[in-house]
């Protein structure tokens, strides 16, 4: 598991807690954080490897850890809340999921399906670079000014 703390989140030293308590009881089971040396590229590198991202949150705001993963080709199972559901669209929307079952139950059809896996990857870097990188936002000003000149 990877992640970092972010100021604005309360909740971040409870949650980090918890799962370092979890993760003591299993083996193959690593936490990952800003706290333990792990910064941007290190994510990085870890969304470009993985063969799938999870990002099972109950409550998001925009949810950046999708649109990174995505962005890098990487399938999302991501929890059906906040900002997500607005990156997740298309066939990507099968894999928003609202229980730990739902989510396990995804994880594991992704890993036994690669192509299906690597389809979804490629559709989710379409999805961020139509609709959340910059071009796309100066474009959306663009046409406003546009319109506004014309009448």
């Amino acid at each position: 598991m990877i992640g970092s703390f972010a100021s604005d989140d309360p909740e971040s030293w409870d949650m980090h807690a918890a799962i370092s308590s979890e993760a003591l009881k299993d083996d193959d089971m690593f936490v990952f954080s800003n706290l333990t040396g792990v910064g941007n590229m290190e994510v990085n590198a870890f969304q470009r490897a993985s063969d799938l991202v999870v990002q099972k949150s109950i409550r998001e705001g925009f949810g950046l850890v999708v649109a990174e993963a995505l962005w890098k080709e990487t399938p999302v199972i991501a929890g059906n809340a906040g900002g997500i559901p607005l990156q997740m669209t298309g066939e990507l929307s099968n894999y928003l999921v609202d229980s730990v079952e739902g989510c396990a139950e995804k994880i594991v059809y992704l890993l036994e399906n690669p192509e299906t896996a690597a389809r979804l990857g490629k559709e989710g870097r379409e999805i961020i670079r139509e609709n959340f990188l910059m071009p796309r936002l100066v474009r959306d000003e663009l046409r406003l000014i546009k319109s506004l000149v014309e009448k």
